[in-house]
């Protein structure tokens, strides 16, 4: 497989109107679009559809290409190395993950099933994460033991048991995934023989098993012993599909990778269906638990003795994904006997628009109890529009111990969850007011039902300034976790927000007073951040440490300030270091504040006004405070990866990287103004790279990624302040998204206004400057069909654009394959070296604005 590419310029003649009532495309639209004009523009949709299909005809000679060797040496440098420190906080677990796979393996068999990427031949994720090169340290002195693995292993992250003296992980082979454990004592790892593991829906980062409490047992999906051979698809059909409606309301995101007939449904149980089962690390042995099942979730409770189980059943949607079909939520015994039912979920097509189920949800063992159900009800018909003094209630069950579950507290607004203190007297609930995009934090006491709760903190979700941290955990015996508490304290981890950047921090919280006592913080010079505690007073914690000068390394500190470097990785590409950066404030037009980070290449000299590069991502905010407030640092280590933009530093361009493009408004209209306020937030950062005297205003690209591309479109369309665009995997027409995007509540029925105006697609006869489209062929993202990169293209093509549309075999959302990143970034870096670095003069055309 290749890339495939189309492509378009000005001059050749324009596609042909081919239905009669299609209105010419440059035909201005008014300010106001009455739902008659929204469905004619519907129809033009489709006639634009059937006009290009024919006239697309890809580029017969293209195959994967290479970008300069520049930037293949930084994309081949080795990736940081990452630590896995055990619940006992004496050992840890070295692993580098693996980059880039190879097309051929993306290009493995995938079934797209209810929302999930299954390979066949393994019964686990398509492409799943792995690593390699495990090392064994020891905290206390920094004695390294390497870990010999199975060769050419692909390895899942290590996954601790409650005593911290082993770990497991999987290996995914060619028919199959084995389960791998390693012990701390020893320093091997070890395959538990005859242990075939089903982690088609289970988690990647940690597919088809937990420990159980007693450190020794993992409870494991296995895939089912003779289950025979999957179904066949029929030849023939033996009658329609069909679906129906009757009066109720089903709203739905633009889910991907749906069942649509019913011999996806069989294929799906065959590859989701799993046997539970007790797996002896030690002895090897198997124990069967139940009957076999679609099993979503499997929980072992803190006693050791119960299992939270979700199983899926029929009859499932073509609409959703595996998340909202029908399931049974049962507690069983460690002989897989039901011993108490929870509820029968229906399937959840009726929910409404930003809304919950309704009955008992978010259902999960409290970590403190042995065996103490806790969960969320509404009170609201799971209506977030619905009007009502309390939105839910959180109820508990003492398994064995109690008929009927015993309400524990109601919520003013939306519940959002709770942690446990490790005390049994202390937790800390969340909770969402919708309306403001308003959290609440409070503290309340689980032994005392019913008590009101004390409010700890209260802002916007979007706020970072005033944010007070996390709670810092500490892992049970039991193998789940509590907040770390140390008499009155409790400990906070933050990300440090200020307006020069981010500086984390750890802090010592009082229960009682609510005041909080800082014990570290990183300094100005550097980006250091908290990983995990190593003593439960907090004196002593592990920190990752980087700089613009030097690699992620990882410290062992105390509160005191000594610091003890745990690692010495080198600077895996020292020809970077010769970039600097620095975080840049200015103001848009109206008053709001914005930053980005420029980044000047390594051979830049002071005075000189490069071709630039913007790369942004826009956000919606409920106030104008919120949205200036500065995101990341600048003192971190560069490292570039991937398809990332920061790669035009290497080829001598000017990038302002994460230029803020900040929406501002009320959370329900905040879109009205999109256009007016990306394309303000666009002119004040060329205004201000300009001003500084490092960019050359005429020769300034726009790119994005999803949502940035998006961005990127509307900008093109709505200004010309911009010599060309590069859009990957993006949503250009929102009629294809009618129940919302991104933050947008309203549906097009609603706002069809906003819908038309914020669609680039609708626009396209305004995009004159050349835009680079990229779209990974097996997108799973919501809302990004790669038919909205189609439909784009054919639509700048039918209007006589300057284009190139690419598509790139097997990728999904984000891209993976070194192939296929590898032909992605030649696409860009000639793409823009042709038409910004190289761009004669420009054609007289108005700035921000129409």
């Amino acid at each position: 497989m290749v890339p495939l590419v189309y492509r378009y310029y000005s001059g050749c003649s324009r596609m042909r109107r081919l239905r009669r009532g299609c209105p010419p495309m440059n035909q201005k639209m008014n300010s106001s679009i009455s739902m008659r004009k929204l469905i004619a523009m519907m129809a033009l949709l489709a006639c634009m559809t059937l006009g290009a299909a024919a006239q697309q005809v890809p580029q017969s000679a293209v195959r994967y290409q290479k970008p300069p060797q520049a930037v293949l040496d930084v994309l081949d440098a080795p990736a940081p190395m990452n630590l896995s420190v055990n619940p006992t906080r004496d050992y840890g677990v070295l692993y580098e993950p693996v980059r880039y796979p190879p097309i051929a393996e993306l290009a493995q068999p995938m079934l797209r099933l209810a929302g999930v990427r299954i390979n066949p031949a393994t019964n686990g994720p398509h492409n799943p994460p792995r690593i390699k090169n495990l090392m064994l340290k020891r905290l206390s002195d920094g004695r390294e033991t390497k870990l010999v693995t199975p060769a050419g292993a692909k390895l899942s992250a290590p996954l601790w048991s409650p005593n911290g003296k082993h770990f497991a992980l999987t290996n995914t082979m060619a028919t199959g995934i084995a389960l791998l454990v390693g012990d701390v004592a020893t320093g091997t790892v070890r395959v538990i023989p005859g242990v075939k593991l089903n982690a088609a829906i289970a988690s990647p980062f940690a597919p088809g098993f937990a420990w159980m409490p007693d450190s020794r047992t993992l409870l494991c999906r296995l895939a089912p012993a003779g289950r025979g051979k999957p179904p066949v698809e029929p030849t023939v059909p033996v009658g329609p599909n069909v679906q129906e409606n009757f009066g109720r309301a089903a709203p739905s995101p633009t889910f991907q990778d749906l069942l649509q007939n019913p011999y996806d449904e069989d294929l799906f149980d065959y590859y989701a269906i799993a046997q539970l089962a007790l797996v002896d690390s030690v002895a090897g042995t198997a124990t069967p638990l139940g009957k076999p099942a679609v099993i979503t979730q499997a929980s072992p409770a803190p006693d050791g003795q119960h299992i939270l189980v979700t199983r899926l059943k029929r009859p499932y949607s073509y609409l959703r994904t595996l998340g909202s079909f029908p399931s049974e939520v049962e507690v069983w015994d460690r002989t897989g006997k039901m011993v108490r039912h929870i509820v029968s979920n229906p399937l959840a097509e009726n929910i409404p628009l930003g809304g919950v189920q309704t009955g008992p949800r978010n259902i999960n063992w409290m970590s403190i109890e042995p065996a103490t159900l806790v969960w969320a009800e509404a009170l609201d018909d799971g209506n977030p529009r619905k009007k009502v003094p309390q939105r839910d209630k959180v109820m508990t069950l003492r398994i064995g111990k109690q008929a009927e579950p015993t309400e524990l507290l109601r919520t003013e607004h939306r519940y959002s969850g709770i942690a446990w203190g490790e005390s049994g007297t202390l937790a800390l609930l969340r909770e969402f007011e919708r309306e403001r995009n308003w959290v609440r934090t409070w503290f309340f006491n689980p032994k005392e039902p019913g008590a009101k709760p004390r409010l700890v903190w209260e802002m916007s979700s979007s706020e970072r300034y005033k944010d007070p941290g996390n709670p810092m955990s500490r892992p049970l015996p039991s193998g789940h976790a509590a907040m770390l508490q140390s008499g009155d304290f409790i400990f906070l981890d933050g990300a440090g927000a200020t307006p020069e950047g981010d500086r984390p921090f750890l802090d010592k919280f009082n229960i009682k007073t609510l005041q909080a006592e800082r014990l570290w913080r990183c300094d100005d010079k550097s980006y250091e951040s908290v990983m995990t505690w190593l003593t439960p007073d907090g004196t002593k914690f592990l920190t990752r440490h980087e700089s613009p000068g030097e690699p992620p390394n990882y410290f062992v500190r105390t509160a005191g300030g000594d610091a003890r470097a745990l690692t010495k990785f080198a600077d895996p590409t020292p020809q970077l270091r010769a970039i600097k950066k620095e975080l840049v404030k200015y103001k848009r037009a109206d008053g709001v504040d914005l930053s980005f980070t420029m980044y000047l290449p390594p051979d830049y000299k002071a005075g000189e006004r490069r071709p630039a590069v913007v790369w942004a991502y826009p956000l919606e905010f409920t106030g104008a405070d919120v949205a200036g407030q500065v995101s990341g640092s600048d003192k971190r280590f560069t490292m570039i990866t991937g398809m990332s933009h920061l790669f035009f530093l290497l080829q001598g361009y000017v990038v302002l990287d994460s230029a803020t493009m900040p929406v501002v408004g009320d959370p329900q209209t905040v879109n009205d103004t999109y256009v007016e306020q990306i394309v303000s937030s666009a002119q004040a950062a060329i205004d201000k790279g300009a001003e500084m005297g490092v960019i050359d205003p005429n020769r300034v690209g726009v790119g994005g990624h999803s949502y940035g591309a998006f961005m990127t479109a509307n900008l093109m369309a709505h200004s010309h302040i911009f010599r060309a665009g590069i859009a990957r995997s993006g949503a250009y027409n929102r009629t294809l998204t009618p129940f919302g995007f991104q933050s947008e509540r309203r549906t097009i029925w609603e706002a069809p206004e906003t819908y038309i105006k914020m669609s680039p697609f609708m626009n396209a006869q305004k995009i004159k400057e050349p835009i680079l489209l990229i779209h990974g062929e097996a997108d799973n993202n919501s809302g990004t069909f790669p038919i909205q990169s189609e439909r784009m293209y054919a639509a700048l093509k039918g209007n006589g654009g300057n284009v190139r549309y690419v598509t790139l075999p097997h990728e999904a959302h984000g891209y993976a394959a070194r192939e296929s990143l590898e032909h992605t970034l030649w696409e860009m870096i000639n793409w823009f070296d042709k038409y910004v670095k190289n761009a004669g003069p420009r054609e007289q055309r108005a700035g921000a604005g129409e």
